[in-house]
């Protein structure tokens, strides 16, 4: 069935999904809450340190990659297991895969930090 809202009723409706999908994230997912938190305080450092405009914004940028990232995983692995418990190897592939997406995410994050911070404290 399509959507029928339009306008700013569309908006409210999308803003409201978007309200689920954290609070699903926030209350069914350890690794979120984790990584949310070490997000959290890796803004309030990227704010507090003295680095230009454009260093800020790839701090910050990198670890909420990280977030928009594992959001995607975590919807990956609900979409496999609600078609089934049973062991499949498209299953399987597509949990890892997702996975696999997040360890990037992280990679890239812990690269522009240190990339920035070498050059801050250099």
């Amino acid at each position: 069935m399509a959507n029928q809202a339009t306008g700013l009723t569309r908006i409210i409706k999308a803003a409201g999904y978007s309200y689920k999908g954290l609070s699903a994230a926030w209350q069914h997912e350890a690794a979120f809450r984790q990584e949310l938190v070490a997000t959290l305080l890796a803004i309030i450092l990227a704010i507090w340190l003295d680095v230009g405009a454009i260093a800020r914004i790839l701090l910050i940028g990198s670890v909420a990659l990280v977030m928009i990232v594992e959001i995607l995983n975590s919807a990956i692995e609900a979409v496999v297991d609600r078609i089934g418990s049973e062991h499949h190897e498209l299953s399987g592939r597509a949990k890892d895969m997702g996975s696999a997406a997040v360890s990037l995410a992280i990679l890239l994050a812990l690269f522009v930090w240190g990339s920035v911070l070498w050059q801050h404290f250099l």
